[in-house]
């Protein structure tokens, strides 16, 4: 899936984010993990440094080749053995109940079919393992709902397919996962009116 425009924008957005205070919440993403990860759609690996060593082997899923290119060197100087493949979400090659447990990181919002895509983390999940989520989504708020859903189809064309306006909550809990820690929060905490500000943190388990 090439995309080489956004994902260079992509690639020099999200450094910027690192500076907003993004990266505490990745490390806190993916805090005490260990075993056989799985991470869709990493982008340029910035959640590689926080992976703790217990990770025994981090398996990258990235469609573009541009991004995976810049994983790939972010993966050289990770603390923990990485992998990258070129797959997509609702695609994975893996087989079933392979991996421990699931990252994903702005993904969800962007994928084609997230029904899809949730079905394959809980198909290559095995029984027990965590789904960990940040992802921006519909705000709770019926009136920003309302906004981010006039804006999601312009957002999308300009934003790799990117949709603000989707319950990942209630999609993660629909396609056989129950949901443990999670918040929701703004993000950057001063872009209260960005259609992509309000994100949930949290994990999820496979049932």
């Amino acid at each position: 899936m090439d995309n080489p425009l956004f994902a260079r924008f992509l690639d020099r957005y999200g450094r910027r984010t690192e500076r907003w205070g993004n990266g505490p919440l990745r490390a806190e993403l993916v805090a005490g993990l260990r075993g056989r990860v799985l991470e869709i759609g990493p982008g340029t690996g910035l959640n590689f440094p926080h992976y703790p060593a217990e990770v025994t082997l981090l398996t990258g899923a990235e469609p573009e080749p541009y991004l995976r290119e810049r994983a790939g060197a972010a993966a050289r100087e990770a603390a923990v053995p990485v992998e990258l493949v070129e797959a997509e979400a609702g695609d994975l090659p893996q087989e079933d109940g392979v991996f421990d447990a699931v990252v994903v990181a702005g993904v969800l919002c962007s994928v084609p079919d997230q029904a899809r895509a949730l079905a394959e983390i809980h198909r290559v999940l095995r029984p027990g393992g965590e789904l960990r989520f940040y992802e921006h989504v519909r705000s709770r708020s019926v009136s920003f709902a309302r906004w981010q859903a006039l804006a999601a189809p312009g957002w999308a064309r300009m934003m790799g397919g990117c949709r603000p306006d989707r319950d990942t909550l209630g999609a993660i809990r629909s396609a056989g996962f129950e949901v443990g820690r999670v918040r929701g929060l703004v993000y950057p905490h001063w872009a209260g009116v960005s259609v992509v500000a309000p994100r949930v943190h949290g994990t999820a388990v496979r049932v």
